[in-house]
């Protein structure tokens, strides 16, 4: 266990470093940052001065050093557009990212497992089929097209629900919450829909197809001639081993989740990390950029080792003899 941890967080180091070199590049070769903040009108006096005070003057490897080193104390120096430091900028965004994000993934492994289950049990009934044509529909649409139409809908017709926004928010301590308001709720029932929607078809037919698989094995075969109820036999023995693969997949759709939310974001207006990196984006904000490269980099390195460590409990074959 201790070599395969130390493997797992060499792996990630070198990962972090390259991510840190590609979004240090973003500073050199990525727009024009000067020419964004004062405009075409300034002199070149005031260009060259502003220039020297965000070190743009310096070289490149001076640069790249000093930017390693601010990184690893979690700084990443001054947003462009907004002259605020981007550890601040971000963190305000977070928890409006992980509040969409969790509570999507939420819906996505909550529905599309038991849907998964269903299908493979029942798999010549017509809930069944008609399961298998709405995951077909929601695995082709779009995100951008299917927050549009809830909107139109929701908003637009029935008046139901908030076309944009986060609602009233709770403030506790440097987290806010929209969880503890009925606006933050009802704001938070489309973005979350639109975001879950491609997850729950994808888990839905994952876990159908590997449902049947395992079914279809020997031991399950032995199982009923050994009379097991049938009950026992999908959810305590094929469900187990069909969720196997599920949480790879799981873990890399919830990593996902939060680094692609950025179009249901911008759809709904939603102030998180989507939207801010859209508009930093907009305005050649690298530094707020290279945080955010940064940032999804860890999160990945991150989950990708908690999966490696969760199969050690739920597959034996996987641990260390």
């Amino acid at each position: 266990m201790l070599r395969f941890l130390s493997i797992r967080a060499w792996n990630g180091l070198l990962v972090m470093l390259g991510v840190s070199f590609t979004s240090f590049l973003l500073f050199s070769y990525i727009g024009d940052p000067v020419n964004n903040l004062l405009g075409e009108s300034a002199t070149v006096a005031q260009k060259e001065a502003l220039r020297a005070s965000l070190g743009l003057d310096q070289p490149l490897l001076v640069r790249f050093y000093k930017y390693l080193g601010l990184a690893v104390r979690g700084e990443f120096g001054v947003s462009y557009r907004n002259l605020e430091p981007v550890g601040q900028l971000l963190w305000s965004r977070v928890p409006a990212t992980l509040e969409l994000s969790f509570c999507a993934a939420a819906l996505a492994l909550g529905a599309g497992i038991p849907m998964g289950v269903y299908a493979a049990i029942r798999r010549d009934s017509r809930i069944a089929q008609l399961m298998q044509l709405v995951s077909l529909i929601g695995i082709s649409m779009p995100s951008f097209l299917t927050g549009i139409l809830l909107i139109l809908v929701f908003s637009v017709e029935l008046n139901w629900l908030p076309a944009s926004g986060r609602g009233d928010v709770v403030q506790w301590g440097p987290w806010s919450t929209g969880l503890l308001t009925l606006s933050g709720w009802k704001s938070l029932v489309m973005p979350s829909i639109t975001l879950a929607l491609f997850q729950l078809t994808l888990f839905m037919r994952l876990v159908r197809s590997e449902m049947l698989e395992v079914l279809r094995t020997d031991y399950i075969k032995f199982a009923r001639a050994r009379g097991i109820a049938e009950r026992s036999i999908h959810f305590h023995h094929a469900l187990k081993n069909t969720l196997i693969p599920v949480i790879t997949v799981a873990g890399l759709q919830l990593g996902a989740l939060i680094a692609f939310s950025i179009i249901t974001e911008t759809v709904f207006q939603w102030p998180g990390m989507g939207l801010l990196i859209i508009q930093a984006i907009t305005f050649s904000d690298i530094p707020v950029i290279a945080a955010y490269l940064m940032l999804i980099a860890l999160l990945f390195v991150g989950i990708n080792a908690a999966v490696d460590l969760l199969y050690f409990r739920v597959d034996p074959r996987v641990r260390p003899a």
